[in-house]
């Protein structure tokens, strides 16, 4: 982990999109975060000494959910699949499917595996599965303030964690969507996909991936901005180790960092101020996370 010292900094956007504005002074107190994502190698430790079941290895209760058909209700959770050509963007489900048995350890479903993605960030982890993971590792997860906090590596208002300059193709800062999107990736550094932690540069704070490569979980719900107002860190708003952000299916949390799967024309969230609205029992082949204390 990183020692983090507290301070004030500007937070937010009004260069990209409406959900990061107003910038704002934010105030955060000192902390330690996790040098880079929680790695599947990591989790699969967390997993082996508890047992611990995630969200999408479990099957829907019938009784909750009896509108559906029992392979309806199977375990399983979202994964990416590129399509053949351009498609509206507007329209997610195009290259989003619903996979029977995609879970941490099969992150596509049946016949994918991780036994070569030991040191790449797990994905396919929900915010009950990362809330459990920190509590057992004796730290919690972080606050927007936070993330975005240590996303910025002490440059203060700067468009990326690297600065302002836009992404440099020969000497790409952060694993993102490279290509047309969502059909055509011709990759990071080699990288469709996950990257290994520590393949891109760190941060002003010797921080890996806060943009780029995976999403991850913040215990902040998500609102439609950032209201104005000073915000201060621990907020009112976010959940400490072992509470509960309210009903799971209908609590969004906010997402920090960007994915691979961001791109430009798409989703240019590869930054510090960007946040995506996530539904806490939400598992996908994009999410995952990082600890603080």
């Amino acid at each position: 982990m990183v020692a983090l010292p507290g301070g004030n900094f500007l937070m937010g956007s009004e260069n990209f999109y409406p959900e990061e504005a107003p910038v704002h002074t934010a105030t955060v107190d000192g902390f330690e975060i996790d040098v880079h994502p929680v790695t599947n190698a990591q989790f699969n430790v967390f997993v082996e000494a508890t047992g611990y079941v995630c969200v999408a290895e479990r099957d829907l209760d019938g009784k909750e959910f009896p509108q559906l058909s029992d392979a309806e209700r199977t375990a399983g959770s979202l994964v990416f699949t590129p399509t053949e050509g351009p498609v509206d963007l507007g329209n997610w489900r195009a290259w989003w499917r619903w996979q029977p048995g995609a879970s941490w350890r099969r992150p596509s479903g049946p016949g994918s595996t991780i036994e070569s993605l030991a040191q790449h960030p797990v994905v396919q982890v929900s915010f009950e599965d990362a809330q459990a993971y920190a509590v057992w590792a004796g730290k919690r997860l972080p606050t927007e303030i936070e993330f975005e906090y240590a996303a910025r590596g002490g440059l203060d208002g700067a468009n990326y964690s690297w600065g302002d300059a836009e992404p440099d193709p020969q000497e790409l800062p952060a694993n993102t969507w490279q290509g047309n999107f969502p059909y055509c990736n011709t990759g990071a550094k080699g990288f469709a996909g996950t990257s290994a932690v520590g393949n891109f540069a760190a941060n002003g704070y010797g921080l890996y991936d806060m943009t780029g490569n995976v999403w991850e979980w913040t215990t902040s719900r998500f609102t439609a901005d950032h209201g104005g107002s000073v915000a201060t860190s621990p907020e009112g708003c976010s959940c400490g180790p072992g509470e509960s952000p309210g009903a799971g299916a209908e609590t969004r949390l906010v997402l920090k960092g960007g994915s691979h799967l961001c791109a430009p024309e798409y989703c240019h969230r590869y930054r510090p101020a960007a946040r995506s609205p996530q539904t806490a029992d939400s598992a996908t082949t994009h999410i995952g996370f990082r600890c603080v204390k």
